[in-house]
């Protein structure tokens, strides 16, 4: 009994040691926010659109042969990787999950971009980067959130 106990305290440790590893820098406001996704889930989120890197843009496309927009990327991964089906649109994913704070960011999180009104989104996958479908004529790519042009855009963050 103590064995089991031990051994599961210890699966724990790993767990939280392994999620701070896959956090950002420090930075923003902290905000702790309930996540309906295991680590293991938010790592394969990641580590799935990571795969995608390269894939066609196409405005409305959803899988990997016909294209994605950055919205239909995320609905891929997260239905393939989570079984969770995101609402389709950016305005949509824009209210999706729980607001978290930058400092807050771990791998599988989605990056949301706009003012007023939410314009594109993507995933964290580690590191202040992202994997976005940015535009027509390009690929899945991954990015900085420090870069220099996404860094002047209104980034927020959401966590299912």
């Amino acid at each position: 009994m103590a064995r089991r106990f031990l051994a599961s305290a210890a699966a724990l440790a790993l767990a939280a040691v392994l999620a701070g590893c896959a956090s950002s820098p420090p930075g923003g406001t902290r905000s702790p926010a309930y996540s309906r996704l295991s680590p293991e889930q938010s790592s394969d989120i990641a580590i799935h659109a990571l795969g995608l890197v390269g894939t066609p843009y196409r405005y409305g496309g959803n899988t990997p042969e016909g294209g994605f927009d950055c919205s239909g990327l995320i609905g891929y991964v997260y239905t393939h990787r989570a079984g969770v089906a995101p609402p389709r649109t950016v305005a949509q994913l824009s209210g999706f999950g729980a607001e978290i704070g930058q400092g807050d960011l771990r791998t599988g999180d989605l990056v949301v971009f706009g003012r007023s009104a939410a314009t594109h989104a993507g995933i964290y996958v580690g590191e202040g980067r992202f994997v976005h479908a940015p535009s027509s004529g390009g690929t899945v790519r991954m990015d900085s959130l420090n870069s220099r042009y996404w860094a002047q855009q209104n980034a927020r963050f959401r966590r299912l």
